[in-house]
């Protein structure tokens, strides 16, 4: 990449965070809320718990679990157990169905439509728990106007959408690849926070691979630059856990190469010095969020049904953090479940703040 193109890829990619922190008054950079009256902790956490199978489990105490926060452990203030028949989830879980017209070429999407209708049409359309569509555009974010248990209405609105297909083509090289990428952490940000006003979890399905990862080793980023890719960081990943998503990335095709690049840049970002494009990358943040990669396969309705079984059986937690000694202090979050086989899956860090 010559030095034109290389600079131009930096201001490019700096615009979205940019916006995004003229927009939000947000969290990351706000003081927490006091404890509640009720004994929930400032900071609540979603685990899943899973066997050696990946199935859900439910009927766990409060004493089989340690929360390490920073690999120390923390109080849990509060404990709720819901297991989807006797103990359900008040509000009910929602799952949001994204469907990413952008970074999919045409016959992909075509394909991924046809198996989203095919996942919704099951067991004659009655849908376990309210689901929305989104559309991922060049436009932006086109979605339903509330959440709904019809599967075969939400079908029938996927099959007649007139979903606007990109327009930022391979063609446009690696600015195309930063436009992409501007655009879908843009939207996503506004998703979550939208989504943060409302109370309950939510299960948000990525139908896509994912946005670039921009993984470009000689590109040159000013201190500026990197201390707005960290803000974006902060910001997205403290929407994430505050709307209560668990982000899920599904995808057609086959494994191919870069499929587990992601794997290399999930640690947390500490500082503005070490942030860099890919820890803003789909599945990173779906890991992060506590969510799952499922596939790449063909069968992208069982990739679905597999996502939406994590909806009925989990565990909130909730604590409260140390005092911080500096703005977005990042901790790193664990927990772990006491008997043997048993795997707990929730947000891997969040951003104190003093």
């Amino acid at each position: 990449m010559n030095s034109i193109s290389r600079i131009s890829l930096a201001l490019l990619l700096s615009l979205p965070l940019m916006v995004s922190a003229q927009q939000t008054t947000a969290s990351p950079t706000s003081a927490p809320p006091p404890a509640s009256a009720s004994g929930e902790g400032r900071i609540q956490l979603d685990v899943m718990v899973t066997d050696k199978a990946g199935n859900p489990v439910s009927g766990l105490e409060p004493r089989d679990f340690t929360l390490l926060d920073n690999n120390q452990p923390a109080p849990v203030l509060s404990f709720h157990a819901r297991d989807g028949v006797i103990h359900k989830a008040i509000p009910p879980v929602e799952v949001i169905l994204l469907i990413d017209t952008v970074n999919f070429p045409a016959q992909q999407v075509g394909f991924t439509r046809i198996e989203v209708e095919k996942f919704l049409r099951l067991n004659g359309g009655h849908l376990a728990h309210p689901t929305s569509i989104f559309f991922l555009t060049n436009d932006g974010l086109d979605l339903q106007p509330k959440p709904s248990s019809d599967g075969n209405a939400l079908a029938e609105r996927v099959e007649n959408s007139e979903v606007r297909l990109r327009t930022i083509g391979n063609a446009a090289g690696q600015i195309g690849e930063a436009e992409r990428f501007q655009l879908s952490t843009r939207m996503l940000t506004g998703l979550a926070r939208n989504e943060a006003k409302k109370p309950g979890r939510k299960l948000l399905i990525w139908a896509g691979s994912g946005w670039p990862m921009l993984n470009v080793h000689n590109l040159s980023l000013s201190s500026a630059n990197q201390q707005q890719l960290f803000t974006s960081i902060v910001e997205l990943s403290t929407l994430l856990r505050e709307a209560r998503i668990d982000l899920y990335s599904i995808s057609p095709g086959m494994m191919g190469k870069g499929t587990y690049e992601y794997l290399d840049f999930l640690k947390g970002i500490k500082s503005a010095e070490k942030a860099n494009p890919p820890s803003l990358a789909l599945r990173v943040l779906t890991v992060q969020s506590g969510g799952r990669v499922v596939g790449p396969n063909n069968d992208l309705a069982g990739q679905i049904e597999n996502c939406v079984a994590d909806a009925d059986a989990f565990y909130t937690l909730s604590f409260d953090p140390s005092p911080a000694h500096q703005a977005n202090e990042y901790h790193a979050l664990k927990v772990q479940v006491a008997k043997p086989g048993l795997t707990a899956r929730t947000n891997t860090g969040y951003y104190n703040q003093p």
